[in-house]
């Protein structure tokens, strides 16, 4: 047996930072991982994605400036697409572990279980420590009905050596989206299947129906209000068996992936063993990101049932937390900043803060400015239909609570609204300043 100060399950970015700023302090830590390392984000997650993305985003813009300076629109080769990505893949694991070694992190390869309140095992082998970290991030959503073993998950996706001629995403989430995108800008035949009457239900739902409607101009079925119950193996492709309406509906494709959601990785760890109380949202932890139920250990990321949403930063910011607590004793709580969250569709959609129904909700008196604005500047030199906002204000402070935008460039100009609702700075100061012009930062006065 093997003792440590602190053992960390996982190797993503909540992990990997709790274990580099734990042993910068001299605790003695050990990480392991049951894939390689990087974890989701850096190696099956955004950072491939919007490698792949960039291909495509490419492509749209000289699609939307063919015949205005453009004569021809390029093709993505996917072949060559996806090389390029498995540079940057291929290159993290040896990275992260050159990093942990160098750092005197015993690094450890396969997968940890609970065998008391502070040991785990990895391949027959037993750690003990005095802290121990779930990073262990999340999977996707297994599906239970008939079939459901067919269908291939965003990680398949993003390692798929040829891209299949038609492709159905069981679910209306943003992954489905997103890839639902990169598919059709490459050539496929996509179909979005959907049990909900709308998609993305935790975005705002005005600025959704315009990510809706250039979905569909794509081409992209979108077929909402269905729920599927089943996946059948055809001599070619599948078919996707559905219930609309009291009726059953099929779609036929040569792929189906399952994007109805994550859960947290956290079913294999023996938590019971562990004495470490979880639910489906992951483990239970308080504002200090410790366990309710175990004070030995603590929970971050995806695999944690805290307050922030499921997005790399805020893993990031949750093992800053996690470190914190260990090295000083629990001193410092997980409180959130604004969190941004981009769809990387095309047009990408962002959103930040409260939504209009959730403002509505708090009691609060806000004004709201919304409006589809093609007629813009920046729209018309993008030659791009969908550009539209809303912003929300508290009308008592005047100061911005919420923004949800969907158009070219709205995921570097979301974190300008971040910084706005974390300063509470009035919107009256945000329309005093001057931005640099033509650029889209330049139409934020005119979003307030």
């Amino acid at each position: 047996m093997k003792q440590y100060d602190v053992i960390v399950i996982g190797s993503g970015m909540s992990g990997m930072t709790v274990a580099n700023k734990c042993a910068s302090k001299g605790l003695k830590v050990a990480v392991t991982d049951e894939l390689p390392y990087g974890g989701t984000c850096a190696l099956r997650g955004c950072d491939p994605k919007k490698i792949i993305i960039g291909a495509t985003e490419v492509r749209d813009f000289a699609q939307r400036l063919a015949g205005k300076g453009i004569d021809t629109v390029p093709e993505v080769n996917w072949k060559d697409v996806m090389a390029f990505k498995q540079e940057f893949v291929n290159a993290m694991p040896g990275k992260i572990e050159k990093g942990y070694k160098h750092n005197d992190i015993d690094t450890y390869h396969g997968a940890a279980r609970f065998i008391s309140n502070d040991s785990v095992e990895i391949e027959s082998q037993v750690l003990k420590g005095d802290k121990i970290v779930i990073a262990t991030g999340a999977r996707s959503r297994t599906l239970t009905f008939e079939g459901g073993n067919y269908a291939l998950t965003s990680t398949d996706f993003l390692n798929l050596k040829e891209l299949p001629k038609s492709m159905i995403f069981i679910g209306g989430g943003y992954i489905a989206f997103e890839f639902a995108h990169i598919a059709r800008q490459c050539g496929a035949e996509v179909t979005i299947v959907h049990r909900g009457p709308r998609p993305l239900e935790n975005f705002d739902k005005d600025i959704v129906q315009h990510l809706s409607e250039a979905t569909q101009k794509m081409g992209i079925k979108l077929v909402l209000q269905t729920n599927v119950t089943g996946i059948k193996k055809e001599t070619k492709g599948f078919t996707v068996v559905g219930e609309k309406n009291g009726s059953e509906v099929e779609f036929m494709a040569e792929a189906v992936f399952n994007s109805s959601g994550r859960v947290p990785h956290i079913n294999d760890l023996d938590l019971k063993a562990g004495s470490v109380a979880s639910n489906e949202r992951g483990i239970e932890v308080n504002e200090f990101l410790q366990s309710t139920a175990n004070p030995n250990v603590y929970a971050a990321g995806d695999a944690a049932d805290s307050n922030g949403l499921p997005l790399t930063p805020v893993a990031v910011y949750e093992g800053h937390i996690i470190a914190s607590n260990i090295i000083k004793g629990n001193s410092r709580k997980a409180e959130y900043p604004p969190m941004p969250s981009v769809v990387f569709t095309l047009p990408p959609m962002a959103s930040v803060g409260l939504t209009e129904e959730d403002a509505k909700k708090t009691g609060m008196n806000v004004k709201v400015n919304s409006k589809a604005v093609p007629e813009w500047f920046n729209a018309k030199r993008l030659n791009t239909e969908e550009y539209a906002f809303k912003t929300i204000i508290d009308t008592e402070s005047g100061t911005l609570v919420g923004a949800h935008l969907i158009g070219p460039g709205v995921e570097e100009t979301i974190n300008f609204f971040s910084l706005a609702i974390y300063k509470s700075i009035p919107v009256q100061d945000l329309k005093k300043m001057i931005y640099a012009y033509p650029t889209m930062g330049s139409d934020i006065t005119s979003m307030l």
